[in-house]
């Protein structure tokens, strides 16, 4: 990974708002915001999409949304028709949720063939895709196979955290999942990242991008820092 410098540090940003109580003003103020600091991309529920797409034209800012969000728990059936209708609708990121139960219960094909299944229809769709882990959940053992799974799956990324589980991103886990995955796949930090020390402890353990609602905060602070 190229050496980080603050001065990148929004491009390493998904700025995310995901409560289930977003109105359509706060998302709008999610994508200006994202506009105004040059943050990578925004991370929206998939019933904001369409309108993100036409907010943030010509922007350059990326549109994610989440899929099998939060549990992991529905059909992959389901989560490649919420995949292809998010990317007809502008989204250009998938953050999916893999089957948890399933990947605690050693059904490691099956795991697999459910983000496969996803990578297909984003691919089709020139999209990429993030899975979550939801690491608060697993193992350590089963955070590496997770990370193995998506590897072989097609995936872009691996992600720690919904933000909806008992904890977020760790340090530690960005470490472990960084030495599975190697420079092959990002990294996406995720889940509790709320001021300029958390965005850089998370990126020097290895994260390529960051999930937070604490964005501006974030970069606010670092630009007092700057001072």
């Amino acid at each position: 990974m190229a050496k980080f410098q603050a001065s990148d540090l929004a491009k390493y940003i998904d700025h995310t708002n995901l409560k289930p109580e977003a109105t359509p003003d706060d998302i709008k103020r999610l994508c200006k915001e994202a506009m105004t600091y040059g943050f990578y991309a925004v991370c929206v529920n998939p019933v904001f999409v369409s309108q993100c797409a036409e907010w943030l034209t010509g922007s350059g800012v990326k549109l994610c949304t989440v899929v099998g969000f939060p549990l992991g728990a529905v059909l992959t059936e389901v989560k490649t028709r919420e995949t292809e209708l998010a990317c007809q609708q502008g989204a250009s990121e998938i953050d999916m949720v893999l089957p948890i139960g399933l990947l605690k219960a050693k059904l490691y094909s099956t795991v697999e063939s459910d983000i496969q299944s996803v990578v297909k229809v984003a691919a089709a769709n020139n999209a990429l895709v993030k899975v979550i882990l939801e690491t608060a959940l697993l193992s350590e053992a089963e955070k590496v196979m997770a990370c193995e799974l998506a590897k072989s799956a097609g995936a872009a990324f691996v992600k720690t955290s919904t933000g909806f589980a008992k904890t977020g991103a760790t340090a530690e886990d960005v470490q472990l999942m960084r030495k599975a995955v190697g420079e092959q796949l990002g990294v996406k930090a995720s889940g509790g990242i709320k001021t300029y020390a958390d965005a850089l402890t998370m990126i020097e353990a290895g994260a390529s991008r960051l999930g937070t609602s604490s964005s501006v905060a974030i970069m606010e602070e670092m630009q007092r820092k700057a001072l």
